[in-house]
């Protein structure tokens, strides 16, 4: 699609056309399997000062937490005993996990848990730390791209720069694992232009994950005043990502469930989605893992009951890139 054609869906006031054709390209080459992943927060440290996010380094009112490797070996267990095949490890940009630590952890879960996939959200590290983690069995990262639009993408993430991002994206490609990016819909300050620029480069990069949700305040950040998008937007990105990607697996974030408790899940699964992450990180740490206000908590239920709704089938299969 042209970025015209894009601005145009984006703008429309009727999407149910936009949602079928998504839904339609889901089925022909994802069909109806919804991969269920297991998430472990396991640290809300942070780097990096984003104006968004409630981990924010200036931010003195979360209560921090580290999980000591034994405490996310368990929770590993956790989530293959349920018989999950991909186990996402997430965290804030924290370099108290060395590159040493860190490939200790990879070879301890992949050694444990044959056959499970390993992906990593944890955010800028340098080329040899990815190609480490990579050669230790790692198979998938997550960066997000967060937005297209290099000036808002520098006014929101102080001394960070869009064409570095953009660099990791290509080079973490490069060494061989399976990428995802993303964009956060309804930035303050963000265009519908901004929004087409974010499809064209998802569409440019053909990653083999894409996760964009909406922008939800955090009461301790400097943007806590600004609203999140209307549902449809966001709805209307996933179609478009959908239907330009073909075979990425998109999840139906919580952040979505969040701006829609009741059927965020479901109508991103109509949507073109076709992943559900579950939480695995353990209570006393989840409630202090504070990226945006009223996290809802998907646990396993939630995801099953949104996947019936969706007439889907759930599956714990490790659901590799279709890009293959």
């Amino acid at each position: 699609m042209t970025k015209a054609q894009i601005i145009k869906y984006l703008k429309t006031s009727d999407m149910k056309p936009l949602i079928k054709e998504a839904d339609r390209i889901r089925c022909l080459y994802c069909q109806d399997k919804v991969f269920i992943r297991g998430l472990i927060e396991f640290s809300n440290y942070c780097a990096r000062d984003c104006l968004y996010c409630g981990l924010r380094s200036t931010n003195k009112k979360v209560k921090r937490y580290r999980m000591p490797i034994k405490d996310i070996l368990t929770a590993v267990k956790v989530v293959a005993d349920k018989g999950v095949k991909t186990i996402v490890l997430q965290s804030g940009d924290d370099f108290f996990y060395t590159k040493e630590k860190l490939v200790k952890l990879i070879k301890s879960i992949k050694k444990i848990n044959k056959g499970t996939a390993v992906t990593l959200s944890i955010g800028e590290r340098p080329t040899e730390e990815y190609k480490a983690f990579f050669d230790a069995g790692a198979d998938r990262y997550l960066i997000r791209h967060e937005t297209a639009n290099p000036i808002l993408y520098k006014k929101i993430h102080p001394k960070q720069s869009l064409e570095k991002r953009k660099a990791i994206l290509y080079n973490l490609k490069k060494i061989g694992y399976q990428i995802g990016c993303g964009c956060i819909i309804g930035l303050p300050h963000q265009s519908i232009e901004d929004l087409a620029e974010d499809i064209l480069f998802i569409e440019a990069l053909q990653p083999d994950m894409v996760g964009m949700g909406p922008f939800i305040p955090q009461d301790d950040t400097p943007l806590s005043h600004n609203k999140s998008p209307a549902e449809g937007l966001v709805l209307k990105m996933l179609a478009l990502t959908r239907i330009v990607t073909k075979n990425a697996h998109i999840p139906a974030t919580t952040a979505l469930a969040t701006l829609d408790k009741k059927q965020g899940y479901a109508q991103g699964l109509k949507a073109g989605c076709n992943v559900i992450m579950v939480s695995y990180t353990p209570d006393r740490y989840k409630v202090n893992y504070k990226i945006y206000n009223d996290k809802v908590n998907t646990d396993i239920n939630v995801a099953q009951d949104a996947i019936k709704k969706s007439k889907r089938i759930m599956s714990f299969e490790r659901g590799d890139s279709l890009k293959k």
